[in-house]
């Protein structure tokens, strides 16, 4: 069965085929790690955890790099201001290199706690300094760079194809935008090496161009370089990466071989906030996992909320979604507990549900034929079991490895609660009320959610009331 992408590059969906049978390269723009990802971030890490397991599915052995960027990002995307690592140093009054092995293992949790598979390489930025010398010196070996005040620059105007990922409009930018930097030629130019300059930094080193540190796109071209090759299947991100950073990576990566890093380029759509503006970490403005957990939200509701949505669509976030994202994931689970062992995947929803997932990573069309196969009356309950097993490869929910123990309520509570659904049902305030403190007295917490009455053990996940 043919597996579909959509290739940002070309602006249409393609049939993967890979460099080697039976392998795929996947590179991962990774966190920039001065502060916590929030869960707009991890949305864009879910879709590259579905594309690899699409790929396992169809038989790819992936090999799997995810970057760590903990050094060179700015905090504008005009190679301006100052470096990410070293505002949060400050901020926590620690060292640049204890924030980044902090908010790397705390980033390492959120993902594990998503089920999200780890890669097979974490590649960090400051590990791999010579490396980065050394694709720059390459780019410098062919004639694309020059020398500014504050340091060494990528000159977009020798390449011809600069900005075909984003379909930029070169000779507009060039000559409506203000330059930046004294020296800078165009405001497409970009820094592939900064100097230390007058600077007391945290983070710099030596190279033959003088004492500084890497910019920030050529991390990913040195890196994937090294684990992946100077051409390797799929390189995903998220949409904002595309007008910048994986346009500078393209051009980096031309300069040096002739040829763009990666044959696919995916990327994923933002998760918005109640309709308004993409969640952003630089402004503050977001939401972690652990702040979903402290409300009671099991991580692998999220997870499914955002399998809900294809993921080239933006999705809206907001609590209601996710109670009814929490409420679908609980009846399935329970569902699936319920179900008897010892059967064989049905073979026809199993070939529906690989082609949508197959037509390009269709998550919303998987779930929707998976609630259809657990009410179908025609495939029997082990089979049905034995379909979710397989699906959940690529949902990774872990539905076997959950404890329906987990979520038994007392029969004195449920009765609480269908009391108080009664209540609430009659309009009888006041009763509803009575029973609603009833059911806190005994250590559970009440929420109504467009699918239903939730309660919450206290400090624990949210549990169905079926």
């Amino acid at each position: 069965m043919e597996l579909m992408l959509y290739d940002t590059y070309e602006r249409r969906l393609r049939p993967f085929v890979p460099l080697q049978a039976g392998a795929a390269g996947l590179y991962a723009c990774g966190p920039t790690v001065y502060d916590y990802a929030h869960i707009g971030n991890l949305r864009t890490y879910l879709f590259g955890d579905v594309l690899r397991r699409v790929l396992a599915l169809n038989g790819y052995a992936v090999n799997h790099v995810i970057c760590v960027t903990d050094v060179g990002h700015l905090t504008s995307d005009a190679d301006t201001g100052e470096d990410k690592m070293e505002k949060g140093s400050r901020r926590a009054r620690q060292s640049a290199w204890e924030i980044a092995a902090f908010y790397t293992r705390a980033f390492q949790q959120d993902i594990a706690d998503l089920h999200i598979l780890a890669p097979a390489v974490w590649a960090r930025a400051t590990e791999h300094i010579q490396e980065q010398i050394d694709f720059i010196a390459g780019i410098e070996r062919n004639g694309y760079t020059y020398r500014t005040a504050d340091g060494i620059y990528f000159d977009t105007h020798q390449l011809a194809r600069y900005g075909h990922l984003a379909r930029l409009e070169i000779g507009g930018l060039r000559s409506g935008h203000r330059v930046e930097l004294r020296d800078k030629r165009s405001a497409t130019d970009f820094a592939l090496w900064k100097f230390s300059g007058d600077e007391q930094r945290q983070m710099e080193w030596d190279s033959p161009w003088g004492r500084g540190f890497p910019g920030w796109h050529i991390e990913c071209s040195a890196m994937s370089s090294k684990y992946l090759g100077v051409l390797f299947d799929i390189h995903v991100g998220g949409e904002d990466h595309i007008p910048v950073h994986h346009t500078n990576e393209i051009a980096q990566h031309e300069a040096c071989h002739a040829h763009p890093p990666a044959q696919y380029w995916l990327h994923g759509a933002f998760l918005n906030v109640d309709g308004s503006a993409k969640m952003s970490k630089s402004d503050g403005d977001f939401l972690r996992l652990a702040t979903l957990a402290e409300r009671g939200v099991d991580p692998l509701a999220y997870r499914y909320l955002v399998l809900s949505a294809h993921y080239r669509s933006p999705l809206t976030f907001s609590w209601a979604a996710l109670d009814a994202a929490q409420t679908a994931l609980i009846r399935l689970r329970l569902a699936y507990h319920r179900l008897p062992g010892g059967g064989q995947p049905d073979a026809g929803y199993q070939q529906a549900l690989q082609a949508e997932l197959n037509q390009d990573l269709n998550t919303p069309r998987a779930l929707a034929l998976m609630w259809e196969l657990l009410k179908s009356n025609e495939v029997p309950a082990a089979a049905q079991k034995a379909t979710l097993t397989w699906l959940d490869q690529v949902l990774g929910l872990g539905l076997a490895a959950w404890a329906p123990a987990a979520c038994v309520v007392p029969d004195e509570v449920q009765a609480l609660v269908a009391a108080r659904d009664l209540a609430r049902q009659a309009k009888r305030w006041a009763d509803a009320d009575t029973l609603r403190r009833a059911i806190e007295d005994a250590g559970y917490a009440v929420r109504d959610t467009p699918a239903g009455t939730s309660i919450q053990r206290q400090a624990t996940s949210m549990i169905s009331n079926e």
